[in-house]
């Protein structure tokens, strides 16, 4: 579904006039600025904060040696390596770290406060597995990734990786990808059926009507199609995992 039919439905089920297009005479439109910008809003919405879509999930691989240029007057990036965050970078997964190639074990540790930081750097201590921060859409890890040396003996880059959400959830009809509707022909990227009901309740919220039970509709679907999106779980029931096991209370718990 492209954005002009989703928008189409929408349209039909709150009771305003069906559009032909949703671009086409925009600026004396008023009702076609709402849904658009509704449309992505709500696109947004589901694509960043309801789950991390596997869809969006994306990683980043930095080598050692292969970082932005380090101003030597800069006290944060003393003793680091610094690379820029991908363009289509949203966020970090909500349970995401920075992992060193020379530590499977424990991942790096984050460092929030800039304060923080910068005595640590001007300590030169770092941790077991080293460290990261975020400043300025830059990604700052201490102590630097050691470049590859050609030998003999050769001694591979230190590498370092992390998971991130991607930002772009729109299918442009001109090609590639986007964060948000730019054409009639351009398509969400996940279920859309989830950007028609979810535009409905909140359209309906907009104008104070009532919208409960349009919620409770987008919630569900949106409950569906989020465990649709990851494996099913392992359930543990009352049969022993083994002949060597036994099950201690093997009834119903009373509740």
């Amino acid at each position: 579904m492209t954005l002009l039919t989703v928008v189409k439905d929408v349209c039909a089920v709150v009771g305003v006039a069906v559009p032909t297009s949703v671009m086409t005479g925009i600026l004396a439109n008023r009702t076609m600025q709402e849904m658009l910008a509704l449309a992505n809003e709500m696109a947004q919405r589901i694509a960043y904060d309801t789950r991390d879509w596997t869809l969006f999930r994306k990683t980043v691989q930095m080598v050692g040696g292969t970082g932005l240029a380090l101003d030597p007057t800069d006290p944060v990036t003393v003793g680091c390596s610094v690379f820029a965050i991908p363009a289509n970078y949203k966020r970090m997964l909500l349970t995401g770290n920075v992992w060193r190639s020379t530590s499977a074990l424990y991942p790096m540790r984050f460092e929030p406060d800039l304060d923080k930081w910068l005595q640590r750097r001007a300590l030169n201590y770092y941790g077991v597995a080293g460290e990261w921060t975020m400043i300025g859409g830059r990604m700052i890890i201490a102590p630097a990734l050691s470049a590859a040396i050609v030998g003999p003996p050769a001694v591979p880059a230190i590498t370092a990786y992390y998971p991130y959400l991607e930002k772009n959830c729109i299918n442009l009809n001109a090609g590639g990808v986007g964060d948000t509707f730019v054409a009639d022909g351009d398509s969400f990227r996940l279920d859309e059926r989830l950007l028609k009901l979810g535009m409905v309740w909140q359209w309906k919220a907009n104008k104070g009507t009532s919208y409960a039970e349009d919620m409770g509709t987008y919630g569900e679907a949106l409950a569906v199609a989020m465990g649709h999106d990851s494996p099913a779980p392992i359930i543990v029931g009352r049969r022993p995992a083994s002949a060597g096991v036994r099950t201690a209370y093997p009834f119903p718990v009373p509740t």
